[in-house]
């Protein structure tokens, strides 16, 4: 949510401030903009809309300089206009914001005392009028800066550019990520290493309540004490981050192709090569001395552990609490003893799930992550990283994150299984093998495109999509309408079959398609017998199964789509794929924006 970058160069800022906002695309975003300084003179462009809008107003007026911050905004305070868009001036200092200050309102307040006139609707105009107010009464730039950071509160990455100052960039983090990148005699600024990989492999990632005094030569960290704080410089893989569609016409179809691959990685990062023995980073974790494990998550991400909890209980008969991040911490719940709470987050920076791991701190016995960032601030706070391997996903819409997340829980299931004694080592090694024969499955899966794309021409023309599903399906029937409905713009919702006579069936008649995933497994005959009541209703199935599923129920289906058989167990993570290209093609069908769909980002980054 936002992308924020800075330069300190030694050439021309504005063309390598916009590339490095391209990279940054995929958080989202309805409005960018840049500032630089040039001879001494600070000046800054703005639009609304994509980044080829702020490409144009570039060409036809020039930004020189080669000290700048630029940004892209995903709208909170204020519509997205010109006027809103970041970078916010005040007199000589320029402002970069992702996040929000919550008490943006009581500081404008005490500025419209001192005679200060305010321009836009943001929170971020507050802390630019802030800082020039300080500099007008006397301050040097990085006290003013320093001075306002003091008084802001809520969560924030901001980054500063002043007037007469062509060598410094003041950042400063407080809930949401912050980079340095150092460079040969130069300097940068970004949300993450994705922004900063052309530019450098060589990052320091700012702490949480750090401020950073940026110059071409030098970084000055201070800490949320103000002490000074030495980071570490560290280096980043520049492959690792590298952004491109591999000839794909979007980045998500890249990223639903990527997963056979990407997911064999995942496994073979904790499979020993020689055998079934499952291995954790670190010190790892002894399911013997735990009772129940809580996990969070938002999105995506909590659909991945809601599946993990039929996991955890079923093979390793341990109980298990899923929550919603954002709701969590508010209910307050007692964290028993002898609890794990696991925390599960692509970006590891999600603003919610961040606080509830917060909220667990001194309260379970140990907390773990599982990310695809490792670097990322949920990661940095946890007792326990277990990285997904997933590589960089840009897509708004997460498909290789989440298949990921699914098969590093499945791991972690088994081994819980293991450690408490109630899986026997024929049993692991079984469900292991199933594992690694997965790839190959998620391939064939693959091969299925076509079929899925005729059903999805057909849900294209649909205004309300129905998922059911039953037992780990019924996670995966969230999931697919979650994914229907963010990039395509359909209504779709998603039932546990059974509940369909609870309520939902009222909706159902002859312009209603209802997507059923169902493998051909113990509770296939309960889900067709749900099935069998819309199609008595004229209601338009959808049938995702395997060929004996799909030969047993066939009879009044509008459309079909078959999946090589597997493990039950496993099928979760195999029904994603249609589930993926079904939405997919469906979007692209009607049009829309595949990869960066409207009101939303890739990394939520503020509550």
């Amino acid at each position: 949510m936002c992308g924020i970058v800075g330069v300190l160069g030694n050439h021309e800022a504005a063309p390598i401030l916009v590339e490095a906002l391209k990279r940054l695309e995929y958080r989202g975003y309805d409005s960018a903009g840049i500032a630089t300084v040039n001879n001494g003179t600070l000046d800054r462009r703005r639009a609304v809309g994509k980044l080829v809008n702020l490409s144009d107003l570039l060409v036809h007026e020039p930004l020189p300089g080669k000290s700048g911050i630029g940004h892209t905004r995903w709208a909170t305070h204020g519509a997205p206009t010109v006027g809103n868009a970041h970078p916010h001036r005040a007199g000589g200092v320029a402002v970069v914001h992702n996040g929000i200050i919550e008490n943006y309102r009581e500081l404008r307040a005490q500025l419209a005392e001192a005679g200060v006139e305010f321009q836009t609707e943001t929170d971020t105009e507050t802390v630019a009028l802030m800082t020039q107010h300080l500099i007008a009464n006397g301050d040097a730039p990085v006290d003013a800066a320093f001075k306002t950071l003091d008084r802001l509160e809520g969560a924030f990455a901001l980054a500063f550019l002043f007037d007469g100052e062509e060598d410094l960039i003041v950042a400063a983090r407080k809930g949401s990520p912050l980079a340095i990148g150092h460079g040969d005699g130069e300097m940068f600024v970004g949300s993450d290493a994705i922004a900063l990989a052309p530019l450098t492999d060589r990052i320091t990632y700012l702490e949480e309540g750090d401020r950073a005094v940026v110059t071409r030569s030098s970084l000055e960290i201070r800490d949320a004490a103000g002490t000074l704080a030495n980071r570490a410089i560290k280096t980043i893989q520049i492959g690792a981050t590298r952004v491109d569609k591999a000839g794909h016409k979007h980045f998500m179809a890249k990223e639903i192709a990527e997963q056979p691959g990407v997911i064999s990685d995942a496994i073979q990062a904790y499979l020993h090569r020689s055998g079934a023995e499952i291995t954790l980073p670190g010190k790892g974790l002894d399911f013997t001395r735990i009772d129940r494990l809580t996990m969070v998550a938002c999105g995506t991400a909590y659909y991945a552990c809601l599946v993990a909890k039929y996991w955890f209980e079923q093979f390793a008969k341990l109980p298990v609490e899923v929550d919603i991040a954002s709701e969590f911490r508010y209910r307050e719940p007692p964290i028993p003893a002898r609890s794990v709470a696991l925390f599960v987050s692509q970006s590891g920076e999600t603003a919610d799930t961040l606080a509830a791991l917060r909220y667990c701190e001194g309260k379970a016995d140990k907390i773990v992550s599982v990310v695809n960032v490792p670097e990322s601030s949920i990661a940095r706070e946890s007792d326990l990283i277990l990285p997904i391997h997933a590589g960089v996903e840009v897509g708004v819409a997460s498909t290789k994150a989440f298949t990921c997340q699914l098969a590093v829980l499945f791991l972690l299931a088994i081994k819980a299984a293991a450690d408490r004694g109630v899986m026997s080592e024929r049993e692991v090694a079984d469900h292991i093998a199933a594992l690694r024969a997965l790839p190959q499955q998620l391939n064939a899966a693959l091969d299925q495109n076509n079929a899925i794309r005729a059903a999805a021409q057909r849900l294209a023309e649909a205004r309300d999509v129905l998922f059911l599903g039953r037992g780990m399906m019924y996670p995966m029937a969230l999931e697919g309408a979650l994914k229907l409905k963010e990039i395509s713009y359909i209504h779709a919702e998603a039932y546990a079959a059974g509940e369909l006579k609870h309520g939902p069936i009222a909706l159902i008649d002859k312009n209603m398609p209802v997507v059923v995933m169902a493998p051909r497994d113990a509770l296939f005959d309960k889900t067709v017998s749900n099935m069998q009541e819309v199609m008595a209703r004229k209601g338009k199935v959808v049938l995702i199964s395997d060929e004996d599923g799909i030969a047993e129920a066939q009879d009044g289906l509008w459309s079909a789509i078959p999946m090589p058989k597997i493990l039950p167990a496993l099928s979760p993570i195999l029904y994603a794929i249609p589930a993926q290209l079904l939405a997919y093609h469906t979007a692209v069908a009607k049009g829309t924006d595949v990869d960066q769909p409207r009101n939303l980002a890739k990394s939520v980054t503020v509550e």
